[in-house]
């Protein structure tokens, strides 16, 4: 079956032009990043990319967008398997993170928190697509700490979306430091305080999530 431009659907075009850009963003950051390279790495035409984006700015939403459903869906599966109580489906996530970042050795952020460091103040739409996107993380996140107390294995009483903002915030804050030290320790700190905050609470065993 032939992979040509000229054969693909237009689903196929308009997803080998953002997964392509994708890729060469991680690498190299959205502003630095021109048309003419993404449709060359891509192998479609010039036409092609503004039959499916009216400007570059469009297209980062699309890819922002993309991005998030494709996330989102990933974090659903992994916070609904009740195999696993709802604190330790937390750590898992968190503990996913570190170990992504130790693989890309510290030269690739996610694509989200690259993006919201570039283009929150140059993009107002792109920098909307972030915010809803990372709001939904917050959701689910707040979702399983909420179930988490209901099953006691937090306090009671305590507010689950701030809670969840908090967490967040402090990995997308310390996954920016990773990369400006090009270390992981500031994941690890987020790691392990993390690791704290849900073990004095749900009574975890320190020793099953050793870094």
């Amino acid at each position: 079956m032939t992979t040509s431009a000229s054969k693909l659907t237009g689903n196929d075009t308009r997803e080998r032009i953002l997964a392509t850009g994708e890729q060469l963003i991680l690498g190299k950051g959205f502003s630095a990043l021109g048309l003419s390279e993404i449709l060359s790495a891509s192998g479609v035409p010039k036409g092609s990319f503004y039959h499916y984006f009216a400007s570059k700015e469009a297209f980062g939403v699309a890819l922002i967008e993309r991005y998030f459903q494709e996330y989102h869906q990933h974090l659903r599966t992994m916070f609904d398997d009740q195999h696993h109580t709802p604190a330790n489906r937390l750590l898992q996530y968190f503990e996913f993170w570190l170990s992504t970042t130790r693989q890309s050795q510290c030269h690739k952020l996610c694509l989200a928190v690259k993006l919201a460091a570039e283009v929150s103040d140059l993009s107002q739409s792109m920098r909307q697509a972030l915010a809803q996107g990372m709001q939904t993380v917050i959701d689910l996140i707040a979702a399983v700490l909420e179930e988490a107390m209901q099953q006691g294995e937090l306090a009671a009483g305590q507010d689950v979306q701030h809670l969840a903002t908090t967490l967040y915030s402090q990995w997308v804050g310390a996954s920016l430091l990773t990369k400006v030290y090009l270390q992981t320790a500031p994941l690890e700190a987020a790691w392990i305080q993390t690791r704290q905050l849900l073990q004095a609470e749900s009574g975890l065993q320190a020793t099953a999530y050793k870094v």
